[in-house]
């Protein structure tokens, strides 16, 4: 990271993680607001590292290039040059100066493993030490950076608001949550049971391809849902139990939350008008294969899903070895190339020199 007086050139590199969310959020309200708070499990492995490199440009023009792993993306580029001047009035460097941005996933692109969270949210990091650098400003990256992250990161993409942080993060103003906020995300603020402390997600690719209706598309769909207000109350219903449970460390309690909300989830997609399914037959199998195997042995392993049809089995890492074996031998063949991503709850974003 190099930077000198106002005007100068500079290099900043970030690595942030993907999270999977534990409580859905699902429907918006306002300009990118959660319509009901939600709950992350940040994760480790599963990230985005992003360069970005700052020269002063022509005064007035958002002006960049965009490299994803080496190539041209102009998709993605597209989705930038929205965000860029979506959020020039409150980084006003972006007119000012030519930004040449360099981002790789560490598990690859095509591995079905949606990366707007950690994309988003390694692009905002990079954005706002940018502005600090050019600023002559403190780098470091302290509370009131990270707050200012969230925010532009949530313009960005929803849930990477939630990636800036290590561990279990809200998002979403609830009275659950003192300090919580539509704003911005934020850490648990009380210490999660040791159970939880090395909890692991294997993740299930049951299909690489592009999903057929967009998470933006599905958020969309939920205004004027017939179900709608009810899915609000539930899912503050559900986070209230969840809040308790990873405090207690009761496992059975926490598989059946969990899966709760991803089923319910689906429902509301498969419920939309047009309604539509993401989960493929695959799936199906490995969460009924999963819970067979739970209660023939008694071990605490659960399910999460995504907008999508891949499956994350949770569990925590005392029976890690026992997991593995299980899907090895028991699901593996219902994995698109046989593929399995093994990753746990992560430390959250890295600077990068």
């Amino acid at each position: 990271m190099t930077a000198t007086a106002k005007g100068s050139t500079g290099t900043i590199t970030w690595q942030s993680p993907s999270n999977i969310a534990l409580i859905k959020y699902w429907g918006k309200k306002g300009f990118q607001l959660p319509a009901n708070p939600s709950l992350s499990m940040t994760l480790s492995k599963a990230a985005t590292i992003t360069s970005v490199s700052f020269r002063p440009g022509e005064t007035g023009n958002v002006s960049f290039d965009f490299l994803f792993e080496g190539k041209e993306n102009p998709a993605f580029a597209g989705k930038l040059k929205v965000f860029f001047e979506t959020i020039q009035h409150e980084l006003q460097f972006l007119s000012k100066y030519h930004l040449s941005i360099e981002s790789s996933n560490t598990i690859p692109h095509s591995a079905g493993i949606a990366s707007s969270a950690s994309s988003m949210s390694a692009l905002a990091l990079c954005l706002c030490a940018v502005e600090r650098m050019i600023a002559n400003e403190n780098t470091v990256a302290d509370e009131v950076f990270f707050r200012k992250v969230s925010h532009i990161a949530r313009i960005g993409s929803g849930s990477a608001a939630r990636s800036l942080y290590g561990g279990f993060v809200s998002w979403g103003e609830t009275s659950l949550i003192p300090g919580s906020s539509d704003l911005t995300a934020s850490p648990l603020a009380f210490p999660v049971h040791e159970v939880f402390h090395e909890l692991r997600d294997s993740i299930l690719i049951v299909s690489k391809g592009e999903k057929k209706v967009s998470s933006s598309a599905g958020h969309n769909l939920m205004n004027g849902h017939f179900y709608a207000q009810s899915r609000y109350k539930h899912a503050a219903h559900n986070l209230g139990l969840l809040l308790k449970v990873l405090e207690s460390g009761n496992m059975e309690q926490f598989i059946a939350i969990v899966e709760n909300e991803a089923m319910t989830l689906h429902a509301l997609m498969m419920a939309s008008d047009p309604g539509y399914i993401l989960l493929e037959s695959n799936t199906l199998k490995i969460i009924e294969k999963t819970r067979q195997f739970r209660q023939d042995t008694a071990i605490p392993i659960g399910f999460t899903l995504d907008a999508g049809p891949n499956v994350h089995l949770l569990y925590p890492g005392f029976v890690a070895d026992k997991v593995k074996s299980f899907i090895s031998n028991e699901l593996k063949p219902f994995c698109q190339n046989s593929r399995v991503i093994d990753d746990q709850l992560g430390i959250g974003p890295e600077i990068l020199k």
